[in-house]
């Protein structure tokens, strides 16, 4: 009995998937940062209202988005663009909620709310960003 039991928890532990299968982007690579917005400053106290976004550059790959849901509740994303290799024009643009890639060689467009494609929802979605509030700080990390 104990044979077959243990034969069952190999087979169980075999069986089970990760998350890192789970459809990994081939053209962002992951980075290690974390980056502290006080929103008593000028520039990221946009982040204290609702509907509100700030782009942080030198973050991330190529710049990140901050918008603010509101009930303390953010998303961050990655700018450069998630369906192509960073390179010269992937630094998406960002007017109101989307964000948009200038390359001439696609028409990719987002929603900075949800990161999804808004042209191919089947494409990769925004990279997106671990997002906390404590006290007068949104705090953005990888």
């Amino acid at each position: 009995m104990k044979k077959l039991f243990f034969i069952f928890s190999i087979l169980l532990l075999l069986s089970c998937e990760s998350d890192d299968g789970a459809r990994r982007n081939p053209f962002l690579i992951d980075i290690s940062f974390q980056t502290s917005l006080n929103t008593d400053l000028p520039q990221y106290s946009g982040l204290n209202f609702p509907g509100t976004s700030v782009i942080v550059p030198n973050q991330g790959i190529r710049g990140i988005i901050v918008y603010h849901i509101g009930n303390n509740q953010y998303r961050a994303h990655e700018l450069s663009d998630p369906n192509h290799a960073p390179n010269s024009c992937s630094t998406m643009t960002v007017n109101n909620i989307e964000a948009t890639c200038p390359c001439t060689d696609d028409t990719n467009k987002y929603s900075i709310v949800s990161g999804q494609n808004l042209i191919n929802p089947n494409s990769f979605p925004m990279k997106a960003y671990r997002v906390t509030r404590s006290g007068n700080n949104v705090i953005i990390s990888n």
